[in-house]
């Protein structure tokens, strides 16, 4: 049990400081820091691979027929990924609208 809750710390820990880069990327391009914010989603691209690839071996275990128990703890674990995951995606949105706005505020 003690490796699989390393896997799991492990996805917690990379999913939560992907978000919080994420969020950061956010706050930069809100003030103009444009290439900033393309730096943080870089970063945080980083992490949410490393987070992914420990979800891909636990899946590819898991197709091999090596199976896992799954606690709540795991649960929480694939939520915090996910909403890692998500997080990411808006980002790209709120940056290109943080950009335009920048631009006709600027003109």
């Amino acid at each position: 049990m003690e490796d699989m809750e390393l896997i799991i710390f492990n996805i917690i820990s990379n999913g939560g400081t992907a978000k919080s880069l994420v969020y950061e990327a956010i706050s930069a391009s809100e003030k103009g820091e444009f290439d900033k914010a393309e730096e943080l989603l870089k970063e945080a691209d980083e992490y949410l691979v490393q987070a992914h690839q420990t979800q891909t071996d636990l899946i590819q275990q898991e197709a091999a027929g090596q199976h896992h128990t799954v606690s709540v703890l795991f649960v929480h674990a694939q939520d915090h990924l996910m909403s890692a995951l998500e997080v990411r995606s808006l980002a790209e949105n709120l940056i290109s609208m943080n950009k335009r706005l920048y631009a006709l505020e600027n003109k």
